[in-house]
C-alpha cells in the first residue's frame, strides 16, 4: 500500500490553496533546523532590527548601538541581504575564531579574486625577524621627526600629520623605498589595502594597483637579490622556499595580507580616546606601563578592525542553527569587546580596568601574556611566550610596544595637548566594513621646554 493516503488542501496566507500530500504518522518528514530557519520571515523573527541598518550611514559612523541590539537579542543573526550570519558575543566570537577544524579565514587575495599565484610570506621566520628589527629600529626616529615638525606650530591635526603619516613612513623605511617613489608607492599601497572592501569599484581599483606594484617591484627585487641590504625587500629576495625563489608577486601578496589597520587605527584611536577622556589621559601619561594599559584598553573599547569573516568548512550546528557548508560568519570584534557578560561597564574607556585579564577562547590563558580584547588584524594570539628565546616577539607585542613608544615620544615634544575648542572629532569608517578609526583629530598644544 502506498504511504500516501490522500492529498490535502491548505489555505496559504495570501488565500491560495496549497496542495500537499499527507503521510503516515510514522513516516512524517522531519525538517532540519536550517530548513526551518530558511523559512523564517525577517519581519517576524528579527523585528528589533532591519537588515539595511547594517549597511547604513549610522552604522558606518557608529556601529555600537546596532551591535548591542544584535548581541542582546539576536546572538546569531541571519543577514539575508549579505547572505551571512552575524555573531556578536565574546565567547561565541572567540570560539569561532579559534576553531580551525570547522571554520576557515579566507585571504584578501581570495576576496579580491587576485590570481597572481603569489605567496604570503608574512609568517616566514626571516621575514618576521626583519620586520621586528626594523620596526624597533625606526619607530622612535620617525616619530621624533614627525613630533618635532608638529611642535613648530601651536596647533595641527594629530591624525593626518602624525598617526597616519607615521604608519606609512615606517613602511617606507622597512622596505627602503626611494624617497622619489614614496608618494606614488604610498598611493598604490593604500589602494590595495582598500581592496578587501565589499565595494566592487574598490576591489577593481585594488587589483589594478596590485598589477602596478608587481611591475614596480620586479627590477627592485632583482637588484636586491644581487646586492642585498638590510630591508624587507632584500630579505624576501633571498628566500627560496621549496625550490621556488620569491618573486614580485609574493612581495605584493605579503604586503596585501599584512596588517596595516591595527598600527594606524589603534594609534589614532588611542589618542582620540585619551583626548576625549582627560582624566584617563592624566593617568596614562604618568608612566609607560599605564600608556601600555591605555593601548590595550583602546583595542578593546574601539578596535579599528571591527569584524572578520570566517567560513564554515562543512555543515555544522552552532548557536541553535544548522550552518551550511561555506556559510559566511561575520565575527564582530566591536560587539564582542563590549560584551557585558565579560567586561564590566563595557562602554566606558578605563585605563585602569581590572577585568582586562589574559583571556583566551575556551577558558585558556594566552601564552604571550597580553591582555584580552579581540584584535582580528593581528591574527590568533601567539602560542609562544611573551619574550621567546628563539624567535621575535608576537605581532601583538610588537604593535603594542611600537604604539607606546610613539606615544611617549609625542608626550616628550608636545605639552598641554587638547582638542581644539569647537572641534568634534569622531571615529568612523570610510565605507561600511573598512577600518574604523579617527581620520581627523585637530589639536592645540605647546612645545615642551
Amino acid at each position: 500500500m502506498s504511504s500516501v493516503s490522500k492529498t490535502q488542501g491548505v489555505a496559504g496566507r495570501n488565500g491560495v490553496v496549497i496542495r500537499k500530500r499527507a503521510h503516515r504518522k510514522e513516516e512524517a518528514p522531519v525538517y532540519r533546523n536550517y530548513e526551518v530557519h530558511q523559512r523564517e520571515r525577517v519581519g517576524e523573527s528579527t523585528e528589533k532590527i532591519k537588515p539595511t541598518q547594517l549597511i547604513s550611514e549610522d552604522y558606518r559612523c557608529n556601529p555600537y548601538p546596532l551591535l548591542e541590539v544584535l548581541r542582546e537579542n539576536y546572538p546569531c543573526y541571519r543577514d539575508w541581504l549579505a547572505n551571512s550570519y552575524w555573531i556578536t558575543r565574546y565567547n561565541d566570537v572567540t570560539s569561532v575564531f579559534a576553531d580551525d577544524a570547522n571554520f576557515e579565514t579566507r585571504t584578501k587575495t581570495w576576496v579580491m579574486g587576485l590570481a597572481t599565484g603569489g605567496r604570503d610570506l608574512g609568517q616566514v621566520l626571516p621575514v618576521l625577524i626583519t620586520m621586528t628589527a626594523l620596526t624597533d629600529h625606526y619607530a622612535e626616529t620617525i616619530s621624533t621627526e614627525l613630533a618635532r615638525s608638529l611642535a613648530k606650530k601651536h596647533e595641527g591635526d594629530l591624525a593626518t600629520e602624525f598617526t597616519i603619516r607615521f604608519s606609512l613612513e615606517l613602511l617606507l623605511k622597512i622596505l627602503d623605498i626611494p624617497e622619489s617613489d614614496s608618494g606614488d608607492f604610498a598611493r598604490l599601497y593604500w589602494r590595495i589595502q582598500r581592496g578587501g572592501s565589499w565595494n566592487p569599484l574598490l576591489q577593481q581599483d585594488a587589483l589594478k594597483a596590485c598589477r602596478e606594484l608587481v611591475t614596480y617591484f620586479q627590477p627592485i627585487l632583482e637588484a636586491r637579490r644581487s646586492h642585498p641590504g638590510e630591508d624587507l625587500i632584500s630579505t624576501i629576495a633571498q628566500l627560496d622556499l621549496d625550490d621556488h625563489p620569491a618573486n614580485a608577486e609574493d612581495l605584493v601578496v605579503t604586503l596585501l595580507e599584512g596588517d596595516h589597520e591595527t598600527l594606524q587605527g589603534s594609534l589614532s584611536n588611542l589618542w582620540f580616546l585619551l583626548l576625549s577622556h582627560p582624566e584617563e589621559f592624566a593617568k596614562a601619561r604618568t608612566e609607560r606601563r599605564l600608556m601600555k594599559l591605555a593601548y590595550l584598553e583602546t583595542l578593546r573599547h574601539s578596535t579599528p578592525v571591527i569584524n572578520r569573516h570566517r567560513f564554515a568548512r562543512h555543515e555544522i550546528e552552532r548557536f541553535g542553527k544548522l550552518l551550511p557548508q561555506g556559510a559566511r560568519i561575520v565575527c564582530s570584534a566591536a560587539a564582542a569587546n563590549r560584551d557585558p557578560r565579560i567586561f564590566g561597564d563595557p562602554d566606558t574607556f578605563n585605563v585602569g580596568r581590572k577585568d582586562l585579564c589574559q583571556r583566551e577562547p575556551r577558558g585558556q590563558y594566552r601564552a604571550d601574556g597580553l591582555a584580552s580584547g579581540i584584535a582580528f588584524g593581528l591574527g590568533k594570539p601567539s602560542v609562544h611566550p611573551a619574550v621567546p628565546e628563539d624567535r621575535p616577539r608576537s605581532r601583538y607585542a610588537l604593535i603594542r610596544d611600537t604604539v607606546v613608544t610613539v606615544s611617549q615620544v609625542l608626550l616628550e615634544h608636545l605639552d598641554n595637548i587638547t582638542i581644539i575648542p569647537g572641534a568634534d572629532p569622531q571615529l568612523s569608517s570610510l565605507t561600511v566594513g573598512e577600518m574604523h578609526t579617527c581620520w581627523k583629530l585637530p589639536v592645540t598644544f605647546t612645545k615642551t621646554s
